[in-house]
């Protein structure tokens, strides 16, 4: 290659460098010229921002000075409004006490004149302060005595009635004890029969199948005094039951002989005895009493066929359970307690025609007999009013006895009766002057009368109640004891101002 073309290479790759580098300059220049302007909008956006916020802190300021300052004025006033109340307060202290000391005056001034008076009433009726009230003690207890004169012939009375109930009560039982062709409701079972026909293969050639249901069952078999009905007589609930479940299942098969009817009369008594455990069992759960004796839920279970004028036995002692335990509860006595010995009381009833001795009585016996608890036994057998309650549960049991006896429904009785003999013993009370309302409660057994204060004093009461008794004993027909609670209201009202 020559020089001149090695030159012209030279020379022409250093002008293309310049014009590249002129290029590159120019274009740096432009890019910090924007950058500056760029730089220049930024700053000034921030002085704004910035003279922005002074702005705002400065009206936040002023807002909070005013605020303050209004703050401050509220509490200048309120400061002013309590001295003025202060003040006011001072002035009313004042004024009461003079008026306490007016008051003072004139409470001095009345018991000057009542002394006063006193005397002019001691000289006019000749008796001092002491011998009026020494006189007006003499007359009260000489009413007292009249009255506890009455008292005593009253339970002298009583004596005599519940001896005499007493022997009847011996007598019934005795007939109780005695099944003959004169039975009570309770001791009879009837079972209807489809026709005519089966009474005759009941009775059997000669008598032979009704003499083998007699004596396997040990139940009188009357056929012929009832048509199409047979009844099943014997004061052993139990035993009837065990009858009436014999006697249907043959009916039902159609195989009636004597070595049949043995078979079926086991086979009842079986199931007799499971629905007697399930009953005493189902009754402990139902009332929440647990750890009782087999023995005992077997007695228990028996009370299931037992009825006391006209009201399930077992239902009455797990009805009472219930009522025990709320009762205990509130009292603070022992719930467990009290529920056992409700539940379990007439356990008696079970075994009156096995054991001799009232039903209570024969309760406590078992109780004892079979484990239960000492103070189980005891509120058991003390649940009647011959033997006298040692035991807070001992006097619920007595109490939850005849609620349960006396409520409407429970007994032989119909609750228009009921309600009849309550509304009565009502309108006694009501039939007297000064009355406001009366309300008999309790079963009947006591009677709230309600009195006017204004026309009856608390010594009118007094009489009054005895008044109100002595009417219930001449009008009404009733058994126990009824209490006559005559309430007056004394009311003393006043305003503050």
């Amino acid at each position: 290659m020559a020089l001149s073309d090695i030159l012209a290479k030279i020379f022409g790759e250093s002008e293309a460098n310049r014009k590249q580098r002129e290029e590159a300059e120019d274009k740096a220049k432009k890019e910090l010229a924007e950058a500056k302007k760029e730089a220049s909008k930024i700053l000034a956006e921030a002085r704004d921002e910035a003279a922005r916020l002074a702005e705002d802190a400065r009206k936040d300021e002023q807002t909070r000075r005013r605020e303050l300052k209004d703050i401050e004025q509220r509490l200048v006033s309120r400061e002013e409004s309590l001295d003025k109340k202060l003040d006011d307060l001072d002035k009313r202290a004042e004024k009461l006490r003079a008026a306490e000391t007016d008051v003072e005056k004139l409470k001095d001034e009345i018991r000057e004149i009542r002394g006063r008076q006193q005397d002019k009433l001691e000289k006019i009726a000749k008796l001092s302060k002491k011998d009026a009230a020494d006189k007006l003690m003499q007359m009260t207890e000489r009413d007292i005595k009249n009255d506890l004169l009455g008292l005593v012939s009253k339970l002298q009375n009583e004596a005599k009635e519940n001896a005499e109930e007493t022997a009847n009560l011996i007598i019934v039982t005795a007939m109780e004890r005695m099944a003959n062709e004169v039975t009570a409701e309770r001791t009879v079972t009837s079972i209807k029969l489809e026709d005519e026909e089966m009474k005759g293969r009941i009775i059997g050639k000669e008598g032979r199948n009704i003499q083998a249901l007699q004596r396997a069952t040990g139940v009188d078999i009357m056929v012929d005094d009832t048509p199409g009905y047979i009844v099943l007589s014997s004061f052993d609930p139990v035993r009837r039951e065990v009858a009436r479940q014999a006697l249907e299942m043959l009916m039902k098969d159609g195989r009636i002989h004597p070595g049949r009817i043995e078979e079926v009369v086991d086979k009842a008594q079986k199931q007799v005895e499971k629905d007697v455990v399930r009953a005493g069992e189902d009754a402990a759960r139902e009332v929440g009493v647990i750890g009782i004796p087999k023995e005992i839920l077997h007695l228990l279970g028996e009370l299931k066929y037992r009825t006391s004028y006209g009201q399930n036995v077992l239902k009455h002692s797990t009805e009472m359970a219930h009522m025990a335990g709320m009762i205990a509860e509130e009292l603070g006595a022992d719930v467990k307690t009290a529920k056992y010995a409700t539940l379990v009381h007439d356990l008696g009833k079970a075994l009156t025609h096995k054991m001799e001795g009232k039903h209570h009585h024969i309760s406590g016996e078992i109780l004892r007999k079979y484990g239960a608890p000492e103070e189980v036994a005891l509120a058991a057998e003390q649940h009647h009013d011959d033997m006298e309650a040692t035991s807070v549960e001992a006097l619920i049991v007595r109490v939850c006895d005849a609620v349960s006896a006396a409520r409407p429904g429970a007994r032989n009785i119909s609750s228009e009766n009921f309600a009849e003999r309550m509304k009565e013993l009502e309108n006694v009370a009501n039939s007297f002057n000064g009355i406001e309302k009366s309300y008999a409660i309790s079963a009947g057994r006591e009677v709230r009368v309600f009195v006017k204060p204004k026309d009856v004093d608390d010594l009118s009461a007094i009489k009054l109640a005895r008044d109100i008794a002595t009417k219930i004993e001449s009008t009404m027909q009733y058994p126990g004891t009824i209490k006559v609670n005559v309430i007056r209201e004394t009311r003393a009202i006043e305003f503050a101002k």
